[in-house]
């Protein structure tokens, strides 16, 4: 049987055979073992960073998901139709090999990130860096849109299958992104909100060293 004592102790209790009470409580004595390592929480910022690097993980290995899919598909469907079909899938290909890279390079970052130690500056400056990012590859994702409708309205008017095709990659593509750069900025923002709290609590105060920033307990 095993049971816990206190709050760093395991105590190992043999009840092989028969013992009396007082026999127990001597092999009890006899038997703890302190544990003098615990386990130290994550400060805010340190839980907003690795928080930070777990949603570029997973945003990252979605990313890398539809870029492979769109790659084989648009790759078959391509050499399998003709006409305005023929060149969506085409585009669809095209435009997921630079997704395909973009994914690739960003979980080699966040591999490289979970191994640092940020200080509260580095930090800071990473999670602004993410949500300025993601609101630029938004107006981006709308630039996409916007030139894919015109395309593909081009294409129409003029029958020219080329450009109706890929008018219609783009808006499917620019659309997918759209909503996936808006969700990930929405998570980031809401991560990056509990640094902006904890900055918040921050203090300034003198010390015996000079001037410093405090966190009130």
């Amino acid at each position: 049987m095993v049971s816990i004592v206190g709050r760093a102790q395991v105590v190992i209790i043999d009840t092989s055979n028969t013992q009396t009470k007082d026999t127990l409580l001597k092999k009890q004595s006899d038997s703890t073992i302190v544990l003098t390592d615990s386990v130290k929480p994550l400060s805010i910022p340190d839980s907003v960073a690795l928080r930070r690097n777990i949603l570029n993980k997973t945003n990252m290995t979605i990313l890398l998901a539809w870029s492979g899919a769109n790659l084989v598909q648009g790759s078959i469907s391509a050499g399998n139709l003709v006409g305005s079909p023929h060149y969506f899938h085409q585009m669809n290909a095209y435009f997921n090999i630079v997704n395909l890279a973009i994914a690739g390079y960003g979980l080699y970052e966040v591999r490289k990130q979970m191994n640092k130690k940020l200080s509260l500056y580095q930090n800071l400056r990473q999670q602004q860096k993410i949500e300025s990012l993601l609101l630029l590859n938004s107006g981006l994702d709308l630039t996409y849109i916007t030139t894919g409708l015109y395309l593909r309205e081009r294409g129409t008017n003029k029958l020219n299958d080329q450009t109706k095709g890929y008018g219609g990659s783009l808006i499917l593509q620019g659309s997918f992104l759209l909503v996936f750069d808006i969700i990930q900025y929405i998570q980031h923002r809401q991560n990056g909100q509990l640094l902006n709290k904890y900055l918040g609590n921050l203090q300034l105060a003198t010390t015996s060293n000079g001037v410093a920033l405090v966190l009130p307990l």
